[in-house]
Order: structure tokens, then C-alpha cells, then sequence
């Protein structure tokens, strides 16, 4: 998928947003363990900023988030769609969009940041008003976590 936002379509901009996910594992009296469900990546902190361009020079689009997972992150894609389109994009669909690039900070941890530049010309086609951002997070054991509102922001004119 290209850099660039589209649109009418599903395949717009892109970014990132959170919720958390986990499981605890827990030793009876008998000394046996029993696992909760399996651990599956946890975003957040997600926040999606747009800066309109101004002045002839580009703006800008750019998602932020906190990546977790006990077998440590693989990629977080990110997809931004505009709230009036109705899209309702699926987990199938942001797995082909871009990846924020993600930056460890411990072994089960990673910052992971989307930025996308936005021309005059791109921004004059978006439309206005609040935009959602989905997101895929994939963990390195293939554990995986979708989320189809991580965050919002608005396009103004």
C-alpha cells in the first residue's frame, strides 16, 4: 500500500489507538497450574494528531502507542478511514495496511509511531470531520489483537 491517503475507499490514511488484553496463570493448593487465556498483544496509549498543511508545505498525520506482548511485538499496522464513510474495517483488511515503526523498550515492550506526510493537494480531498484509526498488532508468536477504533481525529477545513 502506498503512502498516500485514499479517500472514497477503505485503504485511506493510517494509524493506531489501544485497548488491553491479558491472562494470568495461577498455582492451586495442589501445586498445579492452570492458565488463563492465552496472552494476546495490548495496545495503548494511542493517539492519532493531524496537522493540516499550511503555507504550501506538507502536513501531517501521526499515530503513537504502547505495544505489549510476553513474547515481544512484531509489527502494529495502522488504517484511518473517515467516521461519515460508515467503513467498518476488518482485522483482514488493516493487516495489508502500513506499519508504524516500533522501537523496543523492553523485551515485551515496543513504542510504536506512524507518521504520514499529507499534501496540499491530498488534504483538499480529505473528507472533514472526525476520522478513526484501526489498528493490527501482531505479537513475535503470532498472537495477534485487533482494534477497530484505537483512535480519532479531526480533519478541519
Amino acid at each position: 500500500m502506498s503512502k498516500r491517503i485514499v479517500v472514497p475507499s477503505l485503504a485511506g490514511a493510517v494509524a493506531l489507538g489501544g485497548i488491553a488484553i491479558g491472562g494470568i496463570a495461577w498455582a492451586g493448593p495442589s501445586g498445579a497450574a492452570s492458565t488463563a487465556a492465552p496472552v494476546k498483544p495490548a495496545v495503548e496509549n494511542g493517539a492519532a494528531r493531524y496537522v493540516a498543511p499550511a503555507g504550501g508545505a506538507a502536513g501531517s498525520l501521526t499515530f503513537t502507542a504502547k505495544v505489549t506482548d510476553d513474547s515481544g511485538v512484531r509489527s502494529l499496522k495502522v488504517l484511518a478511514w473517515p467516521k461519515s464513510s460508515d467503513l467498518k474495517p476488518t482485522a483482514a483488511e488493516v493487516a495489508t495496511a502500513e506499519s508504524a515503526t516500533c522501537e523496543k523498550s523492553s523485551a515485551r515492550t515496543s513504542a510504536c509511531t506512524y507518521t504520514l506526510k499529507v499534501t496540499p493537494k491530498e488534504a483538499a480531498e480529505l473528507p472533514e470531520g472526525v476520522w478513526n484509526v484501526s489498528v493490527l498488532a501482531t505479537a513475535e508468536d503470532g498472537d495477534a489483537t485487533f482494534v477497530p477504533e484505537a483512535a480519532a481525529f479531526s480533519v478541519p477545513r
